[in-house]
Formats: C-alpha cells, sequence, structure tokens
C-alpha cells in the first residue's frame, strides 16, 4: 500500500512555547541584532501576483510609528490592472492546487510553521515590531506563536473535517467530499495582528481556494515577509497573491467579479457593512453566492462584582487596556467597577499606570509604544478633548498626547458618571479605557446597561469570587460577548483553546482558530453509491 492510500494522520499540534526574551536570553540579543540591522534597510515592497514582481512606480512609504519621520520600506500600490491581474492568477492557480492530495497542502502549512519556529522567527517579529510598533512580547504572541498555531491547529482541523462523514445502508456508500469554494477568495486585512493577516489569507488556501490577499497599508512590511515565508515553504505561484490598494479602489474592482467565491475580512465594521453592501447589490452577478466572513470592532468590557479580587481586577484593567497601545479588537475599553471597591482599586490603578514607560520598540523597558499612524493619533486625540470639556467625565490616569516624534498617547483611564457617555459607547481603538462605577444593590440595572450600551459583542469579562455573582453576570451578559473571561482580561485569546470572534456589529462569529471557519471555505458535496442497483421500477407494495 503506498503512502498516498493509508490513513495519513496530521500531528497533533500543540500551542507554540512564548520565548522570553529575559536579559541574558540569547533570543533577546538575537532580535536586537536584526532590530538594529532591519532599522537601517528601507525594503522595495512590490505587488506579487502569479510569483512575479510588479512595480507599478505609485508607491507609498512605511514608517516606524515611534519614530515616524523613520522611513522602513515603500510599497507599490496595485491599480485596476493589478488588481485583475492578481485575481486571474488565483483563478490560473487554483486547478493544480485543489486538485493536489490534500496532506500535500498541509505538509506546506507544517513546514511553513516550522520556518517560523525557526529561521523566520526574529524576521517576522522584527518586522512587526518595527513597522507596527509592536514590543517584543506583543509581537512574539502575535507574530510568531498565534500564526504557528494558526497553520499547525488549522491543518489538525482539516483533517478532522474531512473524517466527517455521513451513514451508509447496507449496499450503499455515501461520502462527503469537501471541495473548495468556485472562484477566488479575497482576504482584507488588519494592520494589528500579523498572524490574523497571514491566516485570512492561509485557512481558506489550506482547504483548495487561491487567494487574492490585501493587507492594511500599515502592515505591509511583515506582510511581505510574510510571502516570502510561504514561497520558502513551497507555496505554489498564484496561490496566495499580494497587492497594496487603495481600499475604495480595490472593493470596486473585487467586489464586482463574477468569479468572487468569498470574502475574509478583519477591520472596522463601517467597512464591513460596506463590502456586505456591495456584495448584496451585486449578488446576481456572481457564480456562487460569496461566503463573507467577517470580524470587526469591539466595545469589550469588564464587570466587576463586589466580591471581586481587587488586584486581579487592577491588572485585568491594565494589560487589557494598555497592551499594544489598546488597540486590539478584544482591547479593555469600559469597565463597570462596584462603588463598594472602587477606592481601593482606584489606588492601585494610578499607582500601576505611573509604573508604565512608553517609548521605542527597541526599549525592552518599555510596555507601550506607539499607536500606529497619524490618522489614528487624531482620532483618539479627538476623544481626549471630548472628556476634557465633559462636566460627566474627567481622567483619573493619562489624557496627554504627543506626535513629535512618534505618534505617542498616554495610557488613559477615564471616570464618567454617565454609563451611555460617548467614551463607554464608541470604539476608540487606543490606550483609553473609561469606568462607570455603579451602586452595589443596582447590580441587575448595570447588567443591563452593559448589555444594551454598545453595538458590539466580541469580548467581555467578569472579576467575582461568588460564584453565583459570576453565573447571573455571564447569564445577563450572554449575547454581549463572543469570547467570554472569568477572572482573566478579555485579551489573548490562544489558537486552539479559546476561538476566537463575536456577533452583533463585532462580525459573522465564524471562530478563527477552530474547525467553524475552515468550514466556510469549502462546498460540500454528497456521493451516493449504490452496489447492487434496483433492475425494476415497481415496489412490493403493488403486488
Amino acid at each position: 500500500m503506498s503512502m498516498k492510500q493509508s490513513r495519513l494522520v496530521v500531528p497533533e499540534p500543540v500551542n507554540e512555547p512564548i520565548l522570553n526574551y529575559a536579559p541574558g536570553d540569547h533570543e533577546r540579543d538575537r532580535i536586537q541584532k536584526v532590530l538594529s540591522s532591519m532599522r537601517k534597510e528601507v525594503v522595495e515592497i512590490p505587488c506579487l501576483i502569479g510569483g512575479k514582481e510588479v512595480r507599478t512606480g505609485k508607491t507609498k512609504k512605511v514608517v516606524m510609528p515611534h519614530q515616524h519621520k523613520t522611513v522602513i520600506a515603500e510599497f507599490h500600490l496595485a491599480g485596476p490592472e493589478q488588481i485583475n491581474q492578481a485575481a486571474q492568477s488565483a483563478l490560473n492557480a487554483k486547478a493544480q492546487w485543489e486538485s493536489m492530495q490534500w496532506s500535500d497542502r498541509v505538509a506546506v502549512f507544517l513546514k511553513a510553521a516550522d520556518l517560523l519556529a525557526g529561521p523566520y522567527r526574529d524576521c517576522i517579529n522584527a518586522s512587526t515590531m518595527l513597522g507596527q510598533s509592536k514590543n517584543i512580547y506583543q509581537a512574539e504572541i502575535d507574530a510568531a506563536c498565534e500564526l504557528i498555531d494558526f497553520f499547525k491547529f488549522n491543518a489538525f482541523y482539516y483533517q478532522q473535517m474531512l473524517e466527517t462523514q455521513p451513514l451508509s445502508s447496507p449496499g450503499i456508500w455515501n461520502q462527503l467530499e469537501y471541495r473548495p469554494l468556485e472562484g477566488f477568495v479575497t482576504a482584507i486585512t488588519p494592520f494589528n495582528f500579523t498572524s490574523i493577516a497571514a491566516n485570512l489569507a492561509a485557512s481558506p488556501a489550506m482547504v483548495g481556494n487561491t487567494v487574492v490577499w490585501k493587507p492594511s497599508d500599515t502592515q505591509m512590511l511583515s506582510a511581505y515577509y510574510t510571502m516570502k515565508l510561504f514561497k520558502e515553504a513551497g507555496f505554489p505561484d498564484g496561490v496566495i497573491n499580494l497587492i497594496a490598494a487603495d481600499g475604495p479602489e480595490f472593493g470596486e474592482s473585487i467586489l464586482r467579479m463574477n468569479d468572487l467565491a468569498g470574502v475574509h475580512f478583519t477591520g472596522s465594521t463601517q467597512t464591513f457593512r460596506k463590502i456586505y453592501s456591495t456584495i448584496g447589490q451585486n449578488i446576481s452577478n456572481y457564480r456562487s453566492y460569496p461566503r463573507i466572513v467577517g470580524e470587526t470592532g469591539g466595545k469589550d468590557f469588564i464587570f466587576a462584582h463586589a466580591s471581586a479580587d481587587v488586584q486581579a481586577l487592577c491588572t485585568a484593567i491594565i494589560r487589557g487596556a494598555f497592551e499594544y497601545q489598546g488597540q486590539k479588537c478584544s482591547a479593555a475599553s469600559r469597565v463597570y467597577i462596584p462603588k463598594s471597591i472602587w477606592s481601593e482599586l482606584k489606588e492601585r490603578i494610578v499607582e500601576q499606570v505611573k509604573q508604565i514607560k512608553m517609548g521605542d520598540v527597541e526599549d525592552f523597558s518599555c510596555f507601550m509604544n506607539a499607536v500606529i499612524d497619524e490618522k489614528s493619533f487624531d482620532k483618539i486625540s479627538g476623544y481626549l478633548e471630548v472628556v476634557k470639556q465633559s462636566s460627566c467625565a474627567e481622567f483619573l490616569t493619562g489624557g496627554h498626547a504627543n506626535k513629535d516624534e512618534g505618534y505617542f498617547i498616554e495610557p488613559t483611564v477615564v471616570v464618567t458618571s454617565d454609563p451611555k457617555f460617548k467614551t463607554m459607547e464608541e470604539e476608540i481603538f487606543g490606550p483609553v479605557t473609561t469606568v462607570f462605577v455603579y451602586d452595589d444593590e443596582k447590580l441587575e440595572d448595570t447588567l443591563k446597561v452593559c448589555d444594551q450600551t454598545s453595538p458590539y459583542a466580541l469580548t467581555g469579562a467578569v472579576f467575582a469570587q461568588d460564584r453565583a455573582a459570576i453565573n447571573k453576570v455571564a447569564y445577563a451578559l450572554r449575547n454581549a460577548a463572543g469570547n467570554f473571561y472569568i477572572n482573566d482580561k478579555p485579551t489573548g485569546a490562544v489558537v486552539g483553546q479559546q476561538p476566537f470572534g463575536g456577533a452583533r456589529a463585532s462580525g459573522t462569529n465564524d471562530k478563527a482558530g477552530s474547525i467553524l471557519n475552515l468550514y466556510r471555505w469549502v462546498s460540500p458535496r454528497t456521493i451516493k453509491e449504490v452496489f447492487n442497483p434496483p433492475k425494476s421500477y415497481s415496489y412490493p407494495f403493488m403486488g
């Protein structure tokens, strides 16, 4: 029996260990050398279409957000011609890619995982740190560990999916064939997670689809190195095509194409609604109804009960709100605290926030770095001005912003007496969290307020030692978060452990990092084979 005929088993995945980068560690010295070298380069990034480098001459710069006068890359922008070429390239590559043994496709991803765990780790981490202003720990858990996990766990889930087969009656063999979608998939990806961006292109590709990938402009450097990783892992040309493009122009071209089979998106709710609307308006033009999978905004909460461990709660607020400058879809941006523990908690927050250092990613003593770009800086600064002008809100910490050298916003805690205050309702996507202090006896009323304040439903957390209180809060907020945490911050979902996604205005809740997401990129075919088919049309009842 040949290897292809025998039952193949994907290695059982385990989550990639997170390196510490502590003083004296070898990996710390190594990454610092790579950072020093990479920051001196200006990388030219072409469009990568069908394995070919395409230069349009229309370029934009990638700068370091924490030193925005330093250019580290220039990328070529695609126009309608290149967008069409990328889609055609994906279609041209489809037949060969989908006809491969599933195990051969999976092998490419498993190789990519091992390359990323080894020789590519420093490169992907450093490009994420410099281009997206992430400290080494945030880059390590994202660009290295989570992406390795996506590759390995998706391979394992793919095998599980293929093994899910229907029942068969005597003389009949029923099968389910998991075909890739007919056409091409486009992945439209965000700046804030290198792993999410890569996975949005990779997960449809694993199950046999071919992809046009448009990253965020501010993630182009790490996206470019991710494509180099894919190439070395053995991806055939045209399976994933990388293009940078103006968002509206890209949407105008790609979303109207007859062969569009699906959209894999992470980004703003407003943009996703526009994509959904455009597809709806063009629904009669498509070969098949496009699959639309999106993870969008969040206004994520921490809800504390009077029995909460105050120190653990304080740590969760600070980490949840300020890690990666609050630029996580899951960042803790509204907090509900009972009056009975507020005084103690307030002192702890002020004391700990004072210790937070903010600066360059190459200074490993910095807990925080810069927000992604000037547009984001100005938006967040606008919310700080709203607080300054308000009579019902004040700063407990922070409130200042400076963009002279980098786009730096202080870790800001706002306290408001209005549970529907602007910073309690709207997604800010920066290091700003707002606290509402409620009367202990108004727990149930405040739960209703928490549930109804935001249009989003991505992540949330409860802090309590009282189990009955945990159950009450979890049930009352059961539709307010797709990822819910008990006595932990609402960020940091791990592939294979906490499949990620939310509903309401937060997306389609298709759970990246689980088998549920892979099902969205296949179109099953049922096959019934009868070994001894009937030879007469008549039935016994007719006798």
